[in-house]
């Protein structure tokens, strides 16, 4: 009898602490602040800075790194678009989960939205230029992919889809982006708005 493979014989198990236990306890809503955009345009930025303020309030959250993601539960999946889409269907958790990852093609994102309800799934856009990431470069791939040297390159020899109706949408303002608080501070107003913040 094998044990390797998928297994057959499995079953969910319910549990009397469930989500809305949890969320009671911690006075607040559990959600995904999925932060999507190109390499470069400050996903982990804006994920880190919104951890920190949220961890300010008293409020729980948790990073799922793409880059971090792909050194652990993810590691051995590529950049190719099935792998980009497997390393996204591995990502669920519950509290305040904030999402930092290039994911680049709608239908994926749409998958992870349609795995909650759409309120609890707030898609945050980081608008930003080609030119602005390229020009920032922190691990100097926009290069390596402008010489070739890397393949399916999303912005440069792979398409990148930007969201049709994101919860939020961040850009720069008269060629100025916006600071890591500024931009955390919208993302918490979006939550205390919709109640997130308190149960």
């Amino acid at each position: 009898m094998s044990t390797l493979g998928n297994s057959t014989n499995i079953f969910w198990h319910e549990c009397p602490v469930g989500n809305s236990e949890r969320q009671k306890l911690l006075n607040q809503k559990g959600c995904v602040v999925w932060i999507t955009g190109l390499s470069g345009s400050g996903k982990s930025t804006l994920a880190c800075s919104l951890s920190r303020e949220l961890h300010s309030r008293g409020k729980l959250s948790y990073v799922l790194d793409g880059d971090n993601l792909r050194h652990g539960l993810n590691k051995g999946l590529g950049f190719s678009a099935e792998d980009r889409t497997e390393n996204i269907r591995r990502v669920d958790a519950g509290l305040i989960c904030i999402a930092s990852l290039i994911s680049p093609y709608r239908k994926d994102r749409d998958a992870c939205r349609a795995m909650l309800t759409d309120a609890n799934f707030i898609e945050v856009f980081m608008n930003m230029p080609l030119s602005l990431c390229e020009l920032r470069d922190p691990k100097g791939l926009y290069k390596l992919a402008r010489a070739g040297k890397i393949k399916g390159f999303t912005g440069i020899d792979d398409p990148y889809e930007p969201p049709l109706n994101c919860e939020i949408e961040i850009q720069e303002k008269d060629g100025v982006c916006p600071s890591p608080s500024t931009m955390a501070g919208q993302v918490v107003s979006y939550l205390e708005d919709k109640g997130f913040l308190h149960q």
